[in-house]
């Protein structure tokens, strides 16, 4: 596992976009618990941020594509509207501590 950043950095209900070993990943608060992707729309593999570190739609309640407004799961990834629903993003494992959050990187 490799650090992704200290807990206090990604606030209940946030989204935050990292380059962790050349890999772009995002990772989102919800309900106390961290969970996080890869960067990539599974529709078209572009990046899915508004801007720097906007990954939810206006509810903050759903990862949203910038591209084409496909809107994911947070919890598991899983696209339930837009031209990729049924597909998912690509989760990573990742673990909190009272040190940090960690993320398992895929090889």
């Amino acid at each position: 596992m490799q650090f992704l950043c200290a807990p206090d950095s990604l606030a209940e209900g946030q989204s935050r976009g990292f380059l962790l070993g050349g890999i772009n990943l995002l990772a989102v608060r919800k309900n106390g618990q961290v969970h996080a992707y890869l960067n990539r729309c599974p529709h078209k593999g572009v990046p899915l941020e508004w801007q720097a570190d906007e990954f939810l739609d206006s509810s903050k309640t759903l990862i949203q594509c910038a591209r084409h407004g496909a809107l994911f799961l947070i919890e598991s990834g899983e696209c339930v509207t837009g031209p990729c629903e049924g597909d998912s993003l690509s989760a990573l494992s990742c673990h909190e501590d009272a040190t940090g959050i960690w993320i398992t990187l895929p090889r």
